[in-house]
């Protein structure tokens, strides 16, 4: 592997495969937003992936960073408890069921979700995938006269309680995702929900609009819907220019009663760990990283913007020349990665055993003249702590000052503090 890819890096994503099968005993990858074993089902590819989409692509490629560390475990959605397997071997398939240790999904008529669909969306001509079949999820292409669009809706357990799916529901910040609007708000009868208005690709390399409107429920259930203004959300020509259904009419269509009886029906994360999945091994809240960044910044900077998503944190400071955006990924159980980032000739170890790589490249997220410095660190017992700092404020956006907002001195002097060790591991 190239020394000078970043985990966090778009062409990281072209070794991706070849790393986790390195460091992971099989771990496949056909999606980079994607990361799942072949025994989990549709349904919950779609969730990762949906969370993932919003979370933006730096994101979703340190998360694989936390696959590869934790072998044998699995990957956390960003905020939430949804789970899935992303380590080998892969399961055995039984020919009298689903793999073994693979939770059995509901089996929930497809032509019944779409019944709901069609009834809590405005009058339009619908084609609905598999529509004999079963499953937790409806997809289909709808058509007003005005153009089709792609619309999927899925049900999902986040956990036993709303707060497992805090999450899904919590805006993405304008720095790490591009977007038009979002709003996240409770909602009276203890459920809240979150409307988000951005695209398909943060990059904007295509023009596909992506609106999204997810519900948690109070018991911990989440209805996600997506509409785009194209028949399919990727691939596909635009046919609209905003997809069908407005923020008020996705709403409504999330929060509608009739999903209810579909709820009791799915996989509770008990049932899941009776199958053998696992946890996520311990690691720092998001908050607790961001409130630790902010506090190791110079006391020059003003802050303009902040998101803690799981693992991460990410702060636009000011200096007074132009706003940038600084990042940070704590893994506490990385010693996987060790010979995969840490191995190369541009690595310096220190007194203390810790070693430190040093990185100015290119920002890699189509923003013009962007470019990002890095330093990766990594303890002698695993403890790894990488802080990038960019010179835009936002991985999509252009330049907005000639170099990063922190010096490497100031982001070395950041990544090897010992308040990272010293933070709370839930």
């Amino acid at each position: 592997m190239p020394q000078n890819v970043d985990p966090q890096d778009e062409g990281f994503e072209e070794e991706l495969g070849a790393v986790l099968r390195r460091t992971g005993n099989g771990f496949a990858v056909d999606d980079r937003r994607e990361l799942v074993a072949g025994g989990l089902r549709r349904g919950r590819r779609r969730l990762v992936r949906r969370r993932l989409a919003v979370t933006g692509g730096a994101l979703a490629l340190a998360a694989v960073g936390i696959g590869g560390v934790y072998g044998g475990s699995l990957l956390s959605l960003v905020g939430g408890s949804e789970q899935v397997s992303v380590a080998g071997p892969q399961p055995t398939t039984d020919s009298a069921g689903p793999a073994a240790g693979e939770p059995v999904m509901p089996q929930i008529p497809v032509e019944e979700l779409a019944a709901v669909l069609k009834a809590h969306t405005p009058a339009g001509t619908w084609e609905i995938d598999n529509l004999g079949g079963t499953g937790q999820s409806v997809r289909g292409v709808y058509d007003d006269g005005e153009g089709k669009a792609g619309v999927t809706v899925g049900l999902f357990r986040a956990g036993d309680t709303a707060e497992s799916g805090e999450g899904q529901v919590t805006c993405p910040s304008e720095a790490d995702v591009p977007h038009d609007d979002c709003t996240s708000e409770p909602l009276p009868n203890g459920s809240r929900l979150m409307v988000f208005q951005g695209y398909e690709y943060p990059d904007r390399r295509e023009e596909t609009k992506h609106w999204r409107a997810v519900l948690l429920t109070k018991d911990g259930f989440l209805i996600d819907a997506s509409a785009y203004n194209a028949a399919a959300e990727k691939g596909a020509e635009i046919s609209r220019e905003n997809p069908p259904f407005t923020p008020a009419q996705m709403k409504a269509l999330v929060t509608a009663d009739a999903w209810t009886p579909f709820l009791n029906q799915l996989v509770t994360e008990p049932d899941m760990k009776k199958r053998g999945d696992t946890q996520l091994p311990p690691a720092p809240s998001g908050p607790a990283i961001r409130a630790t960044l902010r506090s190791l910044l110079p006391e020059s900077l003003t802050v303009a913007d902040m998101d803690a998503p799981y693992g991460h944190a990410y702060l636009v400071v000011d200096d007074g020349e132009g706003r940038g955006l600084v990042s940070v990924t704590v893994q506490p159980s990385a010693e996987q990665l060790r010979g995969v980032l840490f191995g190369g000739a541009d690595v310096v170890t220190l007194p203390d055993g810790r070693k430190v790589r040093t990185i100015k490249q290119p920002g890699g997220q189509g923003g013009a003249g962007v470019v990002r410095w890095t330093v990766d660190t990594i303890t002698p017992k695993g403890f790894r702590v990488s802080v990038s700092a960019y010179n835009s404020k936002g991985q999509y956006e252009d330049a907005t000052r000639a170099e990063p907002v922190l010096t490497t001195d100031q982001l070395k002097a950041i990544a090897l503090s010992p308040a990272w060790q010293k933070l709370p591991l839930k």
